[in-house]
């Protein structure tokens, strides 16, 4: 086997560190702060016709964002992570891999489900704590955009988006796991979850970084050249806003439909979304380039598109 396949697995301690097996649980003490989520992180809570209500609602928006994150990020692991962890662990992900890499997949469903049950029961602590129920949430979008890129591709690629956008989804260190725990205007259970998670999710980087390799040496290079343009969408699927769910929280707190469309519109504006999804995508376009895929011209000019392919 090649260099460039070689398998250094980052769950050696997996045993003494994941926070499925060592870890409290997390939880919200009465008396902590009741500011749930960074302002700076949800930019519809500083829009004027927010802030002029003063009536509460910036808070209660902060407070609904960690409601969609903490659901989000429950769906994102038991409907995109886990299915495909369980396909390598089982050994039927029609790619050849090392047997400890099927063994760390098994690892990484445990922790997955860990982190959806501790996401599920911390959204349960805040709306008692708060008093402010969570209501219906929905679907995230990245299921709907997710299955319309699938309708797109080719009969014959049709479920290698899953394994694309699982590899896109676990790569990717969102702002939230970065910056939360340091956030000490949030209740510690808050900080606490999120660093967890965080800590799990630098062994699952390191997992689909390597498993990427296996993955695009898999493919044969029509099957290369088929898919590589999709994945640029598959980034903006998991890293793009979910201006639905801001909707639908904004109506939720009274606002009309078209106000709700207009505060979401101008608190996301379509440059500031592009540089912020090609700063966070880095590490794909990083990973992807190293492996030669936009030696293709078609997968090149998709990523140049997309503002993720600079220079």
């Amino acid at each position: 086997m090649s260099d460039s396949l070689s398998y250094r697995s980052a769950f050696g301690n997996w045993e003494q560190r994941a926070s499925v097996r060592t870890g409290p649980r997390r939880t919200i003490d009465s008396n902590e702060k009741v500011i749930y989520f960074p302002p700076e992180l949800v930019p519809i809570s500083s829009h004027p016709l927010v802030t002029a209500r003063q009536d509460g609602t910036e808070t209660r928006l902060l407070t609904r964002r960690l409601y969609q994150y903490l659901h989000f990020t429950s769906e994102l692991e038991a409907l995109a992570v886990m299915p495909v962890a369980q396909l390598i662990s089982r050994g039927v992900a029609g790619i050849d891999l090392p047997a400890n890499m099927r063994e760390d997949a098994f690892k990484i469903v445990t922790d997955e489900a860990w982190h959806a049950q501790f996401s599920y029961d911390l959204l349960r602590q805040v709306e008692t704590q708060s008093g402010l129920p969570a209501g219906e949430i929905g679907d995230p979008s990245f299921l709907s955009r997710l299955s319309k890129i699938g309708q797109r591709m080719d009969p014959s690629l049709r479920g290698l988006q899953d394994l694309l956008f699982c590899v896109v989804s676990e790569t990717l260190i969102s702002a939230i796991l970065t910056n939360l725990p340091q956030d000490d205007r949030l209740p510690d259970g808050v900080r606490e979850l999120v660093q967890d998670h965080a800590l799990d999710e630098g062994k699952h980087h390191a997992y689909f970084r390597d498993f990427l390799k296996y993955f695009w040496h898999a493919l044969s290079k029509s099957e290369r050249r088929a898919v590589g343009p999709y994945v640029p969408e598959l980034v903006y699927a998991f890293l793009e806003p979910d201006y639905a769910m801001f909707e639908q929280g904004l109506l939720a707190e009274g606002f009309t439909p078209e106000e709700a469309r207009q505060i979401v519109t101008e608190s996301y504006p379509r440059a500031t979304v592009r540089a912020d999804v090609a700063q966070a995508g880095k590490p794909v376009t990083r990973y992807l380039t190293e492996l030669g895929a936009m030696d293709d011209g078609r997968t090149h000019a998709a990523f140049t598109e997309h503002k993720l392919l600079m220079g």
